[in-house]
């Protein structure tokens, strides 16, 4: 009999003394549940064969997760920091083929919805702007009963099964001894989690791209993370995957751009959404989905239930069936969008579940947290969780029940009450799950082909554009640089050089650390107690050719409008009336807007005798909060050029890629910045000048801001 190896790799940094723990003590260093048992297997919930479902009787996996669930009142544990609207869903493309589902049946067929957007570590008091994962739910209220989306902006997960869904939770939020860093990721215990999880390598090349600063929640996609069935009148099941893709594009910030935003306007994301639908923009997003037939399950070489790994848009292409439009705030923030639940377990007819093992632990999850969170099991009572379709059900009693039910008749089957309610056959709109055949054994493993965790990481790292690389590189330069312990910042290098030897090295390099000649072996140190210590993880497969789709700059649903952008427009005193009100009228015709910024609060004068209203002074301002600059003339505009604030405002907009125009003597102020041989040389696509009244101006400036950024300024790495 092979001994189990539990020796650790030895390094001296990392000896540091937990007092939490006697480890002197031979019965402290095996895990155990809340009764002393000892656990065998604590990364893997217990299924009916490998790739089987979960099972109810896994008594390690529900006690781990309800304790977790139950941590924080009544403040979301993951999630807490969120907005969100209410708006309609609209058929455009009907899908009978592969789905009953009632609301998905008909061209135009519309459907009530509310969505939330939310960041995922920080509290409901940190910032929009952290690095993080943004979640994407919408909650239909169809006439089969409620549906729920519940989704992610990226559309893989750190992780493959629900049993260390806790555990990264954990890692990931302050550290318990000093309640430091709060919304971040850039700290010791996350990478430390990380650094044992080859599997999360792929979700840490998203996490670290520019997919976790959005621009706002506009401009982000949703994914349904999963793979979920769609059952069709026939009984057939097809596998599906589901995007939501912006109607303005998939569109970030940069992360210098971020943290500056933080500290002026944490509400940043929250704010635009507020505004947007205030102002009569609606967002709009399509939806799409992928769908693959039964018998191609195991065509491909990644596993469907994976839920680490994606399924490119060029193996099977994204069709889109209906549109998403939000046209209306809440009344009351706190009654709708802090008390919505979303779960992933309401589903109606026409869609249903797959085996995938992190699905199958939040089915149970999220019921239990909503218990937690919101006081009882009639949180569905709530109003913004209510059904429009009639519920008939045989619950009458518990804490904070709102409905009145008459009659004496409380259980099923009965005859005084007639019968009624009867359970509705399939042919009256019953929901029946799929009936999939089912013989395996009982066990806590995974299949071998959850076990390429590096190919998929490899594929989005190539599929990025050159300057979408310097920025994934940028920001593990960040985050590592902060992780105190040396020994987890090697092991994370490790993992990076299997998904791209250059990538480890740009790392390496800005951390001052030398690329590990290979991983540490075993790479997971969580395997199951009974594995042989062998490296549990490697490069099975080559890595699809690089998807455009996975890419911001490249991406297919990057468009040219500038619709509810904003620019900022430095004005002072004697500005320029004509070219100020040109600009602003040549804006608000596509959709976007003009905002005078001055040196102080008020109004300031114009050369033709008027005054022009200011929206923001260099003081409550920054150029972060804009996605373009103009600068027109007048008498005084020089003026802005002995201001530092201001100089700070167009040099900061400069670096950040965006925009920036000036007209007349608005060209003096960019003289004094730091980029004015830029200006004098008119070698940048960015800077549209005009010193002699050009009529083509405007036009001009409006067709830059429709590249978003000027990419070609950020030096390469």
């Amino acid at each position: 009999m092979k001994k189990h190896n539990t020796s650790q790799p030895v390094n001296q940094e990392a000896k540091q003394t937990d007092l939490s723990v006697n480890k002197s003590d031979p019965n402290n260093k095996f895990l155990t549940t809340n009764q002393g048992v000892k656990i065998n297997d604590d990364n893997n919930s217990l299924k009916s064969g490998e790739r089987g479902p979960s099972l109810l009787e896994d008594f390690i996996l529900r006690e781990k997760i309800t304790h977790f669930d139950h941590e924080r009142i009544p403040e979301r544990i993951v999630h807490a920091r969120g907005s969100g609207a209410h708006g309609f869903f609209e058929v455009t493309n009907p899908i009978p083929q592969f789905t009953k589902a009632a609301f998905l049946q008909q061209v135009g067929q519309k459907t009530p919805v509310f969505a939330r957007f939310s960041t995922v570590a920080g509290s409901r008091g940190s910032t929009d702007l952290a690095r993080d994962v943004r979640g994407f739910s919408v909650k239909f209220y169809t006439e089969a009963g409620i549906y729920d989306f519940v989704g992610n902006n990226i559309p893989v997960f750190f992780i493959q099964d629900a049993s260390k869904f806790p555990d990264l939770i954990h890692a990931v939020k302050p550290e318990p001894h000093n309640e430091i860093p709060q919304a971040a990721s850039a700290h010791d215990t996350f990478w430390d989690f990380i650094s044992l999880m080859p599997e999360s390598m792929h979700m840490v090349m998203w996490a670290m791209s520019d997919r976790a600063i959005p621009r706002s929640y506009r401009m982000m996609e949703g994914f349904g993370v999963h793979t979920f069935r769609f059952i069709n009148e026939q009984d057939e099941s097809h596998f599906v995957k589901i995007h939501w893709k912006p109607k303005l594009g998939t569109h970030a910030v940069v992360w210098d751009e971020a943290q500056k935003i933080s500290g002026k306007n944490p509400d940043f994301h929250r704010q635009d959404l507020w505004d947007a639908i205030d102002t009569g923009n609606f967002p709009e997003w399509e939806l799409g989905v992928q769908v693959i037939p039964e018998a191609d399950e195991s065509k491909y070489d990644f596993d469907l239930l994976d839920p680490t790994k994606l399924v490119p848009e060029e193996l099977v292409p994204v069709t889109i069936i209906g549109r998403m439009v939000l046209n209306r705030n809440p009344d009351n923030f706190f009654a709708e969008t802090e008390q919505i639940a979303f779960h992933p377990g309401h589903v109606v007819p026409g869609i249903d579940f797959t085996n995938d093992p992190l699905l199958q632990g939040r089915l149970f999850s999220y019921t239990d947290t909503q218990l937690s969170r919101l006081g009882s099991p009639n949180f569905h009572e709530i109003p913004i969780n209510r059904s429009i379709s009639p519920t008939h059900n045989n619950q009458r009693d518990g804490h904070m029940r709102q409905e009145i039910n008459t009659g004496r008749v409380s259980y099923h089957p009965n005859s005084l009450g007639g019968g009624c309610p009867y359970q509705a056959r399939i042919a009256e709109g019953g929901f029946a799950s799929f009936n999939e055949r089912i013989d395996a054994h009982k066990v806590r493993a995974r299949s071998e082909s959850f076990s390429d965790h590096f190919s998929q990481a490899t594929l989005f790292y190539n599929s990025q554009t050159e300057v979408e690389q310097g920025h994934i590189i940028k920001a593990l330069r960040f985050e590592l640089s902060k992780v105190a312990t040396t020994a987890i910042r090697v092991r994370m290098l490790g993992l990076l050089s299997q998904v791209d030897a250059t990538l480890a090295e740009k790392v390496a390099e800005g951390l001052g650390l030398p690329v590990p000649k290979q991983p540490e072996t075993p790479m997971n140190h969580g395997v199951g107690a009974d594995a042989d210590g062998t490296q549990e993880s490697k490069i099975l497969l080559q890595p699809q050719q690089p998807s455009d789709a996975l890419g911001m700059i490249k991406n297919p649903t990057i468009t040219k409008t500038i619709e509810s952008r904003k620019v900022a427009i430095l004005c002072n005193d004697g500005v320029n009336e004509a070219q100020l009100a040109n600009l602003k009228k040549l804006l608000l015709v596509q959709g976007a807007k003009g905002c005078v910024i001055a040196p102080h609060m008020g109004f300031v004068s114009t050369d033709a005798g008027g005054a022009v209203a200011v929206e923001g002074s260099f003081l409550n301002a920054s150029s972060v909060l804009f996605d373009a600059i103009y600068i027109p003339g007048g008498e005084a505009a020089s003026v802005l050029a002995e201001d530092p604030d201001a100089l700070e405002f167009i040099n900061d907009a400069y670096k950040h890629c965006k925009v920036i125009g000036a007209q007349a003597e608005g060209l003096d102020v960019l003289a004094a910045t730091t980029f004015a041989s830029k200006t004098a040389n008119n070698d940048d696509a960015g800077l549209i000048v005009d010193r002699d009244g050009d009529n083509n101006f405007g036009q001009a400036f409006i067709d830059a801001m429709g590249q978003h950024r000027i990419w070609d300024r950020e030096p390469k790495i």
